[in-house]
């Protein structure tokens, strides 16, 4: 804990129920008395399935290379440059989701990964985790995806990342955050 943070104690939730479903999610709201006697009701997202998380892979292609894919995105109804993602499927660790990711997103399989940093999408409302990982030693591997349409695989240069970050069609905030997180291999490889 640092300097200055105090152990805080979690809210008691008095009930919770599902005032909206669909295919993929549930809202929830939930009563909640915090320490200090306050009550509030919150609500949250929850997806449908059993929660394994999600994996976001920067695949490198060489050590002055990394893939992106570009796919529609239904909720900008437009199509992104972003990394390879995917579902955690059960009985999977992230790193055999990500190689089998990267098999049915980009026809290519890794024989190493590096975990970047687990991150948490929106908290306060959605409980979901994502591993970011760095995959490396790559092969041509093909599995059948989910994919509505086949992706285009775009390779970039790691010297052109400021590039990257001026364009419109990459604003997904996981591809971003996974792309800071590379920054540090990037630069300890072009050191070397």
């Amino acid at each position: 804990m640092k300097k200055g943070l105090e152990e805080k104690v979690l809210p008691q939730i008095l009930d919770s129920e599902v005032v909206a479903q669909s295919r993929l999610f549930r809202i929830e709201t939930l009563q909640l008395k915090f320490s200090n006697g306050e009550e509030r009701e919150y609500e949250r997202l929850r997806g449908n399935r059993k929660g394994n998380g999600a994996v976001m892979m920067v695949p490198m292609l060489d050590d002055e290379t990394f893939i992106l894919v570009r796919e529609y995105a239904a909720g900008t109804h437009d199509y992104q440059l972003g990394f390879p993602k995917g579902l955690i499927d059960q009985g999977e660790t992230p790193e055999q989701a990500a190689d089998r990711e990267l098999q049915e997103e980009i026809g290519m399989g890794c024989q190493q990964t590096i975990a970047l940093k687990s991150l948490t999408m929106a908290p306060g409302y959605f409980r979901s985790s994502m591993h970011i990982l760095l995959a490396k030693s790559l092969y041509p591997q093909k599995l059948e995806g989910d994919e509505p349409e086949p992706l285009d695989i775009v390779p970039w240069s790691v010297h052109n990342i400021d590039e990257l970050l001026a364009r419109e069609d990459f604003t997904e905030a996981r591809s971003v955050a996974a792309l800071f997180l590379a920054r540090k291999y990037f630069k300890t490889i072009n050191e070397t």
